[in-house]
């Protein structure tokens, strides 16, 4: 089926109530080549007069003199959410003619001239032509709606363009100049239509125009579509934004190029036709930095679009969610070491990516006493994840589950090389911890045939213990099966007597069932447990019908006393 070229509106509408006395369906336009007809006079009822203004005096044209495709973006980007509304209304009418000021600056510091309520253009009339522009004779009130730079804008026009329009083929593509050639006012009608850009737009506007003809572009070149990208944009024609976006996907992906698309500015990024872009630019930062620490040096110069798709990925391969809260803080520090910016980013941006509730309970100790966030913020956090930690599990998949299809996954897990686990400590009568270990099937089936799985720490009586799940052969070495064992990290000479349990979840009962009981003095580095903790083979343990998966989850439980 032939993709429609037509977001924003019903172009059948715009034909049959505008455009078409007969009332018959012509909305076909929006997916017909007529590029034949583009500025030739046979076939167009309007004319557009294009006005070309000197561009803004830090910005260069067409990418002159930039040296990379970044350096070309940065020139060339402007922001919506920075237009002042004050500013909004710049358009001089004359009797037969519709000026539309559409010139967009290319730095963040200027002033973009747009409705924010309407996304068109607001008119006012001017003198006739000829009499000049009397600013006085405007009246007080209305000179007011002018300030410096749009009279100098005014008074400096570099060339002028003329093109043959068709109003029904741009009113079908596009609901900016629906709008315009629809609105119900005298100007509307009237056939001489002149829109004023900056130098920068005019090769872009002119292919976005043939576009709206054609279906097609000229141009191949990366910031060549950008530009075309953020012309289409600004007149709202969405069939050409995701033209553009399709071809950027196909061409390959560096992280140039990737940090362009992920800081286009927000209301490009976010438009529905360019979401598979900035997904594709996502995706290649996290496959290329799934392992942060294989190519540390190299992601900590990453600038904050980069740093953003890297967390943002389920897959990042770290030790646990301890070591992106460390990582976030070093690349934070380093790149915004005034402690006011770094609170800010750190609140707005990065610490919604870091997933507090898969931190230990000693780390999130630490954040409520770090002094680069915000205590509010770190109060919060820090309860939401002691929340998160004492639900059941089957509420903690649910809640995971909702945020599958959001942009920020507090309650996802990422692939850790150490497994989360929930662990509840008591002081008295005796010091004891209980441990939760959760496994899913394709985990354990992952550890045939000699592999193994390590739970993040837990700590008991100020030492750090772990819980390793094994694939092993059993003491005759007659066949494979599961193991678990617990160890103790090495830390000095300290030796602990420790009472140990270790027991599953089993059908049909989905009650924990002891497997195991020993006792043992660790020492730094060892480790102790049971070959066969099922007392069955390998395969068994897997099968369909294997009491030990519940939902596709191994539940384990391993509890701890020290001994007195």
């Amino acid at each position: 089926m032939k993709e429609s070229n037509v977001d924003l509106f019903d172009p059948r509408a715009v034909m049959e109530s505008d455009f078409s006395p007969g009332g018959g369906n012509i909305a076909s336009v929006s997916d017909s080549d007529f590029g034949f007809a583009f500025n030739d006079s046979n076939f167009s009822d309007r004319v557009l007069r294009i006005e070309i203004v000197p561009d803004l005096p830090d910005t260069k044209s067409d990418g002159e003199g930039c040296s990379s495709i970044a350096e070309w973006a940065r020139n060339r980007k402007r922001r919506r959410e920075e237009i002042k509304k004050e500013n909004a209304v710049d358009v001089l009418m004359h009797p037969e003619e519709q000026i539309l000021n559409c010139t967009m600056p290319d730095t963040e510091d200027g002033v973009a001239y747009e409705n924010q309520d309407e996304e068109a253009v607001a008119m006012i009339e001017e003198l006739p032509s000829g009499a000049g522009m009397n600013m006085n004779q405007l009246g007080d009130e209305s000179a007011q709606r002018f300030d410096s730079s749009c009279s100098v804008e005014f008074s400096t026009v570099l060339r002028v363009k003329t093109v043959h329009i068709s109003s029904p083929i741009l009113a079908a593509k596009s609901p900016f100049f629906y709008k315009l050639f629809s609105n119900g006012m005298r100007e509307s009608e009237q056939r001489h239509v002149t829109l004023r850009i900056h130098a920068s737009e005019e090769a872009a506007l002119m292919e976005l125009l043939n576009f709206m003809y054609s279906n097609s572009l000229s141009t191949t070149t990366p910031s060549a579509l950008l530009d075309v990208l953020m012309a289409a944009d600004k007149f709202e024609v969405a069939s050409c934004m995701r033209y553009c976006s399709r071809l950027l996907r196909n061409l390959p992906m560096t992280n140039e190029s990737a940090l362009l698309y992920l800081d286009l500015p927000y209301t490009v990024m976010m438009a529905e036709a360019v979401q598979p872009l900035t997904e594709v630019a996502k995706r290649h930062f996290a496959g290329r930095y799934k392992d942060i620490t294989k190519s540390q040096e190299e992601v900590m110069a990453l600038p904050l679009a980069g740093i953003e798709a890297v967390l943002s990925s389920d897959e990042l391969q770290v030790a646990s969610e301890d070591a992106v809260y460390d990582f976030v803080l070093k690349w934070a520090r380093i790149h915004y070491p005034k402690l006011e910016e770094r609170r800010e980013i750190l609140g707005t941006r990065l610490g919604r990516l870091i997933r507090f509730p898969y931190m230990t309970c000693r780390k999130l100790k630490k954040v409520l006493t770090c002094n680069d966030f915000d205590a509010e913020l770190a109060s919060k956090v820090v309860l939401e994840s002691l929340f998160f930690k004492a639900e059941a599990p089957y509420r903690q998949r649910s809640l995971a589950a909702e945020e599958v299809n959001t942009s920020v996954r507090r309650f996802v897990e990422r692939a850790y090389k150490y497994r989360p686990v929930k662990v509840v400590e008591f002081e008295l009568p005796r010091q004891q911890c209980v441990v939760y270990l959760d496994l899913k099937r394709e985990e354990c089936a992952n550890l045939f045939p000699a592999g193994r799985v390590y739970s993040q720490a837990f700590h008991l009586g100020g030492q750090g213990f772990f819980l390793s799940a094994h694939c092993n052969m059993d003491q005759q070495s007659s066949f494979h099966c599961f193991g678990l064992f617990l160890g103790m990290q090495e830390k000095g000479s300290v030796s602990f007597a420790v009472d140990y349990e270790f027991a599953a979840r089993s059908k049909p009962t989905e009650e924990y069932v002891s497997k195991y009981k020993g006792n043992y003095t660790f020492t730094g580095g060892k480790a102790v447990g049971y070959r066969n903790l099922f007392g069955i083979p390998w395969t068994a343990f897997m099968a369909d019908d294997s009491l030990y998966f519940i939902n596709g989850i191994l539940h384990l439980r391993a509890e701890l006393t020290i001994r007195q």
